[in-house]
């Protein structure tokens, strides 16, 4: 048995959904179909942001918000202007939800609920009568001269617009391949840094704004950086991890972290700095004078590695210890052996090559009516709202180009 619809989306995710309901609000007598694999849909929506759903980033400048992409800042620009973070907001709240930006510019619904997010997903697709289809499992699709047909698990479905928003899906990937597409090796990004050193052994929970690089490479990032009981994460590492998501793949997760603990300040400048410190309290026990804004634990530790004990006062540190310690402070290498997700939002580098999209409607180069949004295609962010916006923006303008055509 074949099921006709006009479009048939695959994949039952955030992206999927926007595609749909944009397209069923512009055009109600299409006929719309969801397939989704798993047995619910939206399970990425639901666990994203701690389970509050983050999503989107009070960035409103197209320009600036690309910078938060590693792999598609030049692709979206064009996208971004079409539909951004403010047409996000104004969306969600014509749909009864209301956003709220947080102190890192992440936006929340109001309710601090991803559930909020689903129930406006699935209220809307009701009311608009598009088909949402669960256990549909893709096992081929074919193209005829004016249609796409898809068979899954259960049945057949005829469409003359096949949208992909499957994600990760290696096998959606394989599939796409044999029609031409190029797929660009999927590699984890947004990962934090396995990481067994004496200096942050007990120190779970404290964090500093710092900055960190990779040595003998450029990558390098700054920001918060959270010492865990598996080594390093927070947003500082989290980015280096999401920029150079291919890069340290091919080290195998293995390297040099170097880490400045003041962040902007350099070595000879510390240095001086210490010097100053030294003469002015030389009376002062060095562990209970930090002259830094820094966690007390990080400092004692930092001590302790330069051979400075914790009752020593100023006047008896001696030069070598002093360098000793400016070198921890700002220049403090640590091995990294391996990493791990973060939390469950699982990202990835790699999907289909950009090359290959038309991003004034994000359909497929290779093939008419055959369209791609969310990360699928080899786009990625760092965390904060940015995979959600993308795959708002990528909904919307299939969305537009769909409905014009109609």
């Amino acid at each position: 048995m074949i099921s006709n619809y006009d479009v048939v989306i695959v994949g039952g995710g955030a992206a999927g959904f926007f595609t749909a309901i944009n397209i069923a609000e512009q055009a109600p007598k299409m006929k719309i179909a969801i397939l989704e694999r798993g047995k619910e849909v939206l399970s990425k929506v639901r666990i994203s942001g701690g389970g509050r759903c983050n999503v989107t980033h009070a960035c409103f400048v197209p320009n600036d918000l690309v910078k938060f992409y590693p792999r598609g800042e030049k692709e979206l620009k064009g996208p971004f202007h079409q539909f951004c973070s403010g047409d996000t907001i104004e969306w969600f709240e014509k749909h009864g939800v209301t956003l709220k930006i947080e102190e890192d510019g992440r936006m929340f619904p109001i309710t601090d609920s991803s559930q909020t997010i689903i129930d406006c997903f699935l209220n809307a697709t009701q009311k608009l009568g598009i088909a949402v289809l669960t256990g549909q499992s893709v096992q081929s699709v074919f193209k005829g001269e004016n249609y796409w047909k898809v068979e899954t698990n259960q049945q057949s479905f005829k469409c003359e617009k096949l949208v992909m928003t499957t994600g990760s899906n290696p096998k959606i990937w394989e599939m796409l391949q044999e029609f031409g597409h190029t797929i660009i090796a999927p590699v984890p990004s947004l990962f934090t840094f396995n990481i067994k050193d004496n200096r942050i052994n007990d120190l779970m929970g404290v964090s500093a704004v710092a900055s960190v690089k990779v040595k003998d490479t450029k990558l390098k990032a700054s920001g918060p950086l959270l010492i865990t009981h598996w080594g390093m994460s927070g947003p500082g590492i989290l980015r280096l991890s999401a920029w150079g998501a291919r890069e340290l793949a091919t080290k195998n997760y293995q390297f040099t972290l170097q880490v400045n603990w003041l962040n902007d300040l350099d070595f000879d400048t510390v240095l001086e700095d210490l010097k100053t410190i030294k003469e002015e309290n030389s009376r002062k026990i060095v562990s209970k004078f930090c002259p830094f804004d820094f966690p007390k634990r990080l400092w004692e530790s930092l001590l302790l590695a330069s051979g400075i004990s914790l009752e020593t006062k100023w006047a008896d540190v001696s030069k070598k210890q002093l360098t000793e310690l400016v070198q921890q402070l700002t220049k403090g290498q640590f091995q990294v052996n391996g990493k791990s997700t973060f939390k469950e939002e699982f990202v990835t580098a790699g999907g289909i090559d950009l090359k290959e999209i038309n991003f004034k409607t994000m359909e497929s180069k290779q093939h008419q009516n055959l369209y791609f949004a969310g990360e699928i295609l080899n786009i990625d962010a760092i965390t904060g709202g940015f995979n959600f916006q993308n795959a708002w923006t990528g909904g919307f303008i299939i969305a537009q180009h769909i409905t014009s055509e109609s």
